[in-house]
């Protein structure tokens, strides 16, 4: 599941499609019909900063929501602005005093060189399909095909993004689908062909049928 940090005031992006979604999905399966409507006017967000995006979403690696925004909360005071080159001036007893292991420091200013030197292709973002973009940002230490995906469905607000590495959505399919009984890739899979072209809106209902505080990166 998306575990990231409790979206805030600052999350004002919303996805364009968001509302032919909804009335897609809820045409095409039953419990996306029963789903949307619990959560009103709530969608995804995003903050707007792929390098802050990122950043978070390593900085939340393998810890809980809480200690991810303490851990966030200290460390995002250390620059006065959270800018790569900024990253890059930090020092390492700094970035460890703030909470971060020495892995998650090496990891995040790898992400700030990546962005500091123009190895990553951010202007072509737009024009690049999922899987270029995947490739290219799992070259950067820490980050895996599950980050990205998330990076995706966040920052780039990809409609169509099915997580299948993600804990929290074959959960969620196993509960809502199959009654609790265990799930396989396979089976998700086949759940998720209804939701095609918005993979991204209902993975996003389906966290929420778990956990209805939505979360951003």
């Amino acid at each position: 599941m998306a575990v990231g940090i409790p979206a805030t005031a600052e999350a004002v992006i919303t996805p364009y499609f968001w509302e032919e979604a909804c009335k897609h999905l809820m045409k095409k399966d039953r419990v996306m019909k029963r789903l949307i409507p619990q959560f009103g006017d709530a969608c995804l967000q995003t903050r707007g900063d792929a390098f802050v995006t990122l950043a978070r979403s390593i900085i939340g690696q393998q810890i809980s929501v809480k200690a991810a925004q303490t851990v966030w909360d200290r460390f995002s005071l250390l620059p006065k602005k959270l800018t790569p080159a900024n990253v890059l001036k930090l020092k390492v007893d700094d970035m460890r005093a703030a909470g971060l292991s020495a892995r998650k420091v090496e990891y995040l200013v790898d992400l700030a060189l990546n962005f500091d030197n123009g190895a990553l292709h951010v202007k072509d973002w737009d024009s690049m399909d999922d899987e270029e973009i995947i490739a290219e940002l799992v070259s950067i230490r820490g980050i895996g095909r599950w980050t990205a995906e998330m990076f995706m469905i966040f920052h780039l607000m990809r409609p169509n993004v099915l997580p299948l590495d993600d804990a929290g959505l074959i959960t969620g399919i196993s509960q809502n689908y199959f009654s609790g009984d265990v799930v396989s890739r396979s089976d998700a899979r086949e759940v998720a062909a209804a939701w095609a072209p918005y993979c991204s809106v209902a993975t996003w209902y389906i966290w929420r049928s778990l956990d209805p505080l939505p979360v951003a990166y």
